[in-house]
């Protein structure tokens, strides 16, 4: 069997001028099919990416205006306020706290790690919600 690369070749033209995803053409004991699947990987992947520059902007705005001891995750994980589900939260607003206190919880690849306090104070806001992904480096906690 021959194939004729002017007819696929005049169907594919057709899937771009009438914006079809797919054609069938059907002569004879001939039967040909062409489809065109496009994803737009790239288009979403700088939306999220954009989306996630604003979210990254936008905390460090809010925390920009509250001076204080930053104490900052030490791996990337999730966070957790407390040591289970309805236990009692490690640190709160306007508690003092030592260094070496546990301030949260962040697990990584199953494993829960302890986050201590690297400095005394008393904390002034809490900058992750409980549950929440963290990387390494971002605020936990700003301590006075």
């Amino acid at each position: 069997m021959k194939i004729d690369k002017k007819i696929i070749k005049e169907l594919s033209n057709y899937l771009d001028e009438f914006n079809l995803t797919e054609l069938e053409y059907t002569d004879k004991d001939t039967k040909i099919k062409v489809s065109k699947h496009s994803v737009k990987v790239n288009d979403q992947l700088k939306s999220i990416n954009n989306d996630f520059a604003k979210a990254s902007e936008l905390v460090k705005e809010n925390n920009k205006n509250i001076s204080g001891i930053e104490i900052t995750s030490p791996i990337i994980g999730t966070a957790y306020h407390a040591p289970e589900p309805g236990a009692k939260k490690f640190v709160e607003v306007g508690k003092k706290i030592k260094k070496g206190d546990t301030i949260m919880i962040v697990e990584a690849m199953k494993t829960m790690n302890h986050v201590p306090s690297t400095a005394e104070g008393v904390v002034k806001k809490i900058c992750i919600n409980d549950g929440q992904p963290v990387e390494f480096g971002q605020t936990l906690i700003i301590l006075e």
